[in-house]
């Protein structure tokens, strides 16, 4: 069976004010064209993912990189992981500061290190020792989080009005022409963290997954709730169990919300290159490319298509 490569990439899921959304859905749509274009041109679905997620953390928009959310002291500390589905060599890295793509810090730790995930000064000192440029705080926060981080820290503020505008964790997955599949995620945490603090994302089987043999997942929401029911692995776990990857990702975050409370979104692959985006929180910017098609979509229920080489 022929495979066509596909990518599929989301932009967080929450609640998007109207006027960052267009910003969120024009965001995902670019890191889809990139990571789509070096699966065309033979590039590997690790590549693919990297490169996609590389985008989106350098798109203050995003809760990823520049544009990450502050701690309760006001600083950045990105989580990230990266996951290849051929050999399950997986690299992570949390709480690290000063570094301008902790994604692809974590594919040097899946490359370069018998580990898999490295944290805050450790995985600092592991870049340094890449030759992994360090950048200062400032140029990772932006108006827009150093306003919502004030807001929070009122003492009337409300927690749950403060998370919302929250673009989410960032991340891809996808099948290469060879049939190897991949994944990433990205993220800056929740907004107003306790430092050290440490969600889903660099978790494997939480905020991402990936095995040749059933899929790859990539996972955004409520940290807290995602890790408890390792959510990428159990949407894979259905998969197993038959399921179509809509039906395993609306059934893991069903029980996610039964269970928990819990709200997300996932973007799901299957090695056919069947795809799918699919969440329960308000919103979830996504966009996928397959056989030179653009599909994307913000609200449930919403589905754009256009050719992946007109403008948007």
């Amino acid at each position: 069976m022929d495979v066509f490569p596909v990518v599929v990439v989301h932009g967080g899921a929450g609640h998007i004010p109207k006027e960052r959304s267009e910003k969120s859905t024009a965001g995902v749509c670019a890191a889809t064209r990139a990571g789509y274009s070096i699966l065309r041109g033979g590039g590997s679905s690790m590549d693919a993912v990297v490169e996609a997620v590389t985008q989106l953390e350098n798109n203050p928009a995003f809760n990823a990189g520049c544009g990450s959310v502050l701690t309760a002291k006001g600083t950045v500390e990105m989580d990230a992981i990266v996951m290849d589905g051929k050999t399950l060599a997986s690299g992570a890295v949390s709480a690290v500061c000063n570094i301008a793509n902790p994604v692809q810090l974590a594919r040097l730790v899946m490359d370069k290190t018998s580990h898999a995930c490295l944290t805050a000064e450790g995985a600092n000192q592991f870049a340094r020792s890449m030759g992994v440029p360090e950048v200062p705080l400032e140029s990772l926060i932006t108006e827009y989080s150093r306003m919502r981080w004030k807001k929070n820290l009122a003492p009337d503020a409300n927690p749950v009005e403060c998370q919302m505008g929250k673009m989410g964790t960032v991340g891809a997955v996808a099948v290469d022409s060879e049939g190897n599949i991949a994944c990433a995620t990205s993220t800056g945490g929740i907004l107003n963290k306790m430092e050290g603090r440490v969600g889903d994302t660099p978790c494997i089987g939480s905020g991402g997954y990936a095995d040749n043999q059933v899929g790859a997942v990539s996972t955004t929401g409520h940290g807290e709730a995602i890790m408890k029911v390792t959510l990428a692995r159990l949407i894979l776990f259905h998969m197993e169990q038959g399921q179509s990857v809509e039906a395993a990702s609306d059934s893991a975050l069903a029980y996610m919300k039964s269970r928990v409370g819990g709200l997300g979104g996932v973007v799901t692959v299957d090695p056919q290159g069947r795809w799918a985006a699919r969440f329960s929180s308000l919103q979830m910017s996504w966009a996928a490319a397959r056989k030179d098609t653009l599909h994307y979509g913000l609200y449930a229920g919403e589905h754009f298509t256009q050719s992946i080489d007109d403008p948007l």
